[in-house]
């Protein structure tokens, strides 16, 4: 059995990201993929996140959240990091 590529992003959305629903979205669309990590709005209006899985199924996570009329994303700025040990995707404050 081949072994799954994983990789870990940091990305900081910007938009109407904020009030929208944004987090939550993004939470169970990455437990629904299997991904790790963590989301939070930040002070400027942005969300940022960190999510740990296969590269696709990150992918497929983005466009899972913005598949909403109230999500308008305008930028998303992406950097790989590395891999940490961790259980789930949550919320922080």
């Amino acid at each position: 059995m081949q072994r799954q590529e994983k990789n870990r992003y940091h990305m900081i959305f910007s938009g109407r990201v904020q009030a929208v629903g944004f987090r939550y979205r993004a939470m169970h669309a990455a437990r629904s993929l299997g991904l790790t990590g963590w989301v939070r709005n930040c002070w400027d209006g942005t969300v940022e996140m960190e999510a740990q899985g296969n590269p696709e199924e990150i992918r497929r996570m983005v466009v899972m959240i913005a598949d909403s009329r109230y999500i308008e994303i305008e930028d998303v700025r992406v950097r790989e990091i590395p891999m940490e040990t961790e259980s789930g995707f949550r919320i922080r404050e």
